[in-house]
């Protein structure tokens, strides 16, 4: 099985280091021709995780998306959301034909307000069976460390996520596998809205109390955003360490759900934690993002989520707060008014 990688931010690399590290050789884009060359001058990533090392000899760097694809079996898409829909489009339409694909994006096209298997299908014929995603909790930088991290492989097609997961497994990565491919992307997605919402209640100085509280009705938030939208209908509590094909059932408590959102909102790694401090703390959405090197997804999820939920109405006074402050000029401190409102 023959792996390429679409994406050389801090996400990316650590995929690319897990592969590496279990000796795989990779194809791997990089829109930069400049980047490349330092990276096979310094055998490392210089702008994101500059600590992961590799081997030179197992990686073939290119700018040409078309030459990963065409050389792999197993294509890995880690760009940003909001770039992914600009690095695809130009592609022709049948280069994903016989491919699997594994998506490593944590968000929402926005241009379309698709997840990536969405669009696939749509623009490149990409059947369900063959669109695989890979999810946390795993922040890039433990990856470069070698902590130890847990990730979760979702498809339809079990045999081919196991097989794919196999090939992530290190001693400082466990796997575990699931079937429900857009219930774990929509969780993803609203992680990243909760984690700005957790970091605008730190710089608007509210305390551990209150993020508590904020976190635990974020959680029931996204559930109630999942059963009412249909995806999945999961037991919360329930685990069956019995079923053949995985660890456990889906339930909201598993890591792949909670544990993404409560990394998500407090560790000082979560670039959308970071994000949302600095909005809490006055500066403007614009100013924000000048500050950070990577992108918050949480910004524009927010608006996705947002447009998708007008259709499915779910109760989300927290991600809309969000929204509002984000992107309709409400003050952090009147949106969060609003969100003390509705807790519980």
């Amino acid at each position: 099985m023959k792996f390429g990688i679409l994406g050389s931010g801090s996400w990316g690399t650590a995929l690319a280091k897990i592969l590496t590290d279990n000796g795989q050789s990779i194809y791997w884009w990089n829109r930069s021709e400049a980047a490349i060359q330092q990276f096979k001058l310094r055998s490392h990533n210089t702008q994101y995780l500059p600590s992961a090392k590799f081997d030179i000899s197992q990686l073939s760097l290119t700018t040409n998306a078309v030459e990963v694809i065409e050389n792999s079996d197993v294509v890995v898409v880690a760009i940003p959301a909001a770039y992914a829909t600009g690095a695809l489009q130009h592609l022709p339409p049948e280069i994903f034909s016989d491919k699997k694909i594994v998506s490593a994006i944590k968000g929402i096209l926005p241009e379309d307000n698709l997840l990536l298997n969405d669009y696939l299908k749509e623009n490149f014929s990409v059947p369900i069976e063959d669109y695989f995603a890979v999810l946390g909790p795993c922040h890039a930088e433990e990856v470069a460390s070698e902590k130890l991290s847990y990730l979760t492989f979702t498809g339809v097609d079990e045999i081919a996520t196991s097989s794919i997961a196999h090939h992530f497994k290190t001693p400082y990565l466990n796997t575990v596998l699931n079937k429900d491919i857009y219930g774990v992307q929509y969780a993803a997605v609203l992680k990243n809205i909760y984690a700005v919402a957790a970091g605008m209640a730190h710089g608007l100085d509210y305390g551990d109390n209150f993020l508590s509280v904020l976190i635990a009705n974020s959680a029931d938030e996204m559930a109630g955003f999942l059963r009412t939208a249909g995806i999945i209908n999961a037991e919360v509590g329930y685990i069956d360490h019995n079923t053949a094909s995985s660890q456990a059932h889906n339930n909201y408590a598993a890591s792949v759900y909670l544990g993404d959102l409560l990394v998500t909102c407090y560790s000082l790694h979560s670039r959308n934690r970071a994000f949302g401090n600095m909005i809490g703390k006055g500066y403007s959405v614009r100013a924000a993002q000048l500050e950070m090197s990577m992108v918050a997804e949480g910004y524009y999820a927010s608006k996705c989520m947002n447009f998708i939920n007008d259709k499915i109405g779910a109760q989300m006074p927290i991600a809309t707060a969000v929204y509002n402050i984000l992107w309709n000029n409400f003050s952090a401190r009147e949106g969060f008014s609003e969100i003390e409102k509705s807790l519980i």
